[in-house]
């Protein structure tokens, strides 16, 4: 059985519960799926693939999903590897395709990895430190704007990839 990572970077659970959803679709799939914080992961030496995820802030990644792409380029460039970001919030958030961050971009294609999924993200009043993220959250675009079926089909996908591309 092909066992697959899915790596998740936030700070306030929303991209977790994506790449818990995106697990569980895999698993589905027939695949052996493990969640894990990008900050835990040392190696990905023994998966058959890897999927990553980040919040975006600002446009940018969090570091530890990008330390995650360096300290494992050479293998994750060895493997099927696929990307996806989750923050656009708003009217149209759910649609809304954002490019990678340029250093991401150049990891990206450095290790070969497939076109990147970017998916509506959660901005939650309650939540939010800081006074930008306060300002934000207390007009249109707060809310959850995180389409689930949208990342469920991309998670098929991503499933059949992973079953015709890794030896079984």
């Amino acid at each position: 059985m092909t066992a697959v990572l899915v790596a998740y970077a936030g700070r306030h659970g929303g991209t977790r519960q994506i790449a818990e959803v995106i697990a569980a679709e895999l698993g589905e799939a027939g695949l052996s799926v493990d969640v894990r914080d990008a900050a835990d992961v040392a190696t990905v030496g023994h998966y058959g693939a890897v999927v990553v995820g980040s919040a975006l802030y600002y446009h940018r990644w969090r570091p530890e999903a990008v330390r995650l792409l360096e300290r494992n380029a050479r293998a994750l460039a060895e493997r099927p590897v696929w990307l996806f970001h989750s923050g656009p919030c708003g009217p149209g958030a759910a649609t809304h395709q954002v490019s990678l961050p340029a250093n991401v971009a150049l990891l990206a294609a450095r290790i070969d990895a497939e076109r990147t999924a970017t998916f509506g993200g959660r901005l939650d009043p309650a939540t939010v430190r800081g006074l930008i993220p306060r300002l934000m959250a207390s007009g249109q675009r707060a809310g959850d704007f995180r389409d689930w079926d949208r990342i469920k089909a991309w998670a098929r996908d991503v499933g059949r990839r992973v079953r015709t591309r890794v030896a079984l």
